[in-house]
């Protein structure tokens, strides 16, 4: 056994005596005598020398080597075989071996992509993923600013309870895509899945995949998202159809179970009724129809109003 810092500090020398013995050739010798001189290596065997020979020692050279070789690539930023994992030196049936944990990195990197899995991101801007609420611009957003982080805490803390979501509206620009994205991303963090949906490009992809499976299929999976994220409402090529039989459909689902839904819009609410006002087939207005969508999206949102400069015009 090592024993005591005079057991020690011979480690190398007695190693040595032991290597030589073995068919190794002079410069792998070397490499593992160098290895053995790692703070971390020489660390190890002191804090674990009650369970371990110096025959053990020996026998576990080629391991020692491994960790000092791969725990020196990773710090001169090359590649490893397994690239995310940090070696860590253990002790095995008397024996020191090599495991290895995912780096801090990594395990920075797969919370991230959890997070990012919770969002649902449907015909949206790539840049939507990366919003955050800290990196709002507030210039006539506080209220609306306020009033997403307000959601954020009160659903993550009760959500079972009914939470009334936003409807955003504004110009062209000011920024109500991106308070979406960052109110996803701040449910994400917390855990909540959530569905961003462009929906004029979803409502031509229903118009497409009229009579086939997975019309209703796509429509029964976003009614039922947790947390759903209407963007650019009332933008789409309007028909009955769509406003009837998906948005309809959509919104009298979410009303009847209370589940959250978000809306961004150019129009008001009362802009958006009289664009829902669609001609049927006999070219009758429908403003009943229409009345009807717009209670269902009241009940589900608050309406704020959303100005300030044109994001769009200054991104770089």
């Amino acid at each position: 056994m090592v024993e005591g810092d005079d057991g020690m500090k011979d480690v190398g020398e007695q190693l040595a005596e032991k290597l030589k013995k073995r068919n190794w050739n002079k410069n792998y010798r070397q490499l593992i005598r160098d290895a053995f001189e790692d703070e971390e290596v020489k660390n190890f065997i002191r804090d674990n020398q009650a369970g371990l020979s110096q025959e053990d020692i020996a026998k576990s050279a080629s391991k020692v080597y491994e960790f000092v070789s791969v725990k020196n690539k990773i710090k001169r930023g090359e590649e490893t075989l397994a690239p995310g994992y940090d070696p860590q030196l253990t002790l095995n049936n008397h024996l020191i071996d090599v495991t290895y944990v995912p780096s801090e990195a990594l395990i920075i990197q797969k919370k991230r992509q959890a997070i990012y899995n919770r969002v649902h991101s449907i015909n949206m801007p790539k840049d939507i993923r990366d919003a955050e609420l800290a990196d709002y611009d507030l210039e006539g957003r506080e209220l609306a600013a306020e009033a997403a982080g307000r959601f954020i805490v009160e659903y993550t803390n009760a959500p079972k309870k009914f939470h009334r979501a936003m409807y955003l509206q504004g110009s062209f620009g000011v920024g109500k895509t991106y308070l979406l994205g960052a109110i996803a991303n701040g449910l994400a963090e917390e855990g909540v899945t959530s569905t961003l949906l462009h929906f004029p490009s979803f409502a031509v992809e229903m118009k497409n995949s009229i009579g086939s499976n997975g019309t209703m299929k796509m429509v029964d999976e976003v009614k039922r998202t947790p947390v759903l994220m209407l963007d650019d409402i009332g933008a789409d090529q309007l028909s009955s159809w769509i406003r009837d039989d998906i948005l309809g459909v959509i919104l009298q689902y979410r009303m009847q179970e209370e589940l959250p839904t978000f809306f961004s819009s150019n129009l008001d609410m009362i802009q958006l009724e009289k664009q829902y006002l669609t001609t049927n087939n006999r070219g009758e207005a429908e403003p009943l129809k229409a009345k009807r969508i717009m209670e269902r999206i009241r009940f589900l949102a608050e309406e704020f109003r959303i100005v300030g400069r044109n994001r769009r015009q200054f991104k770089k």
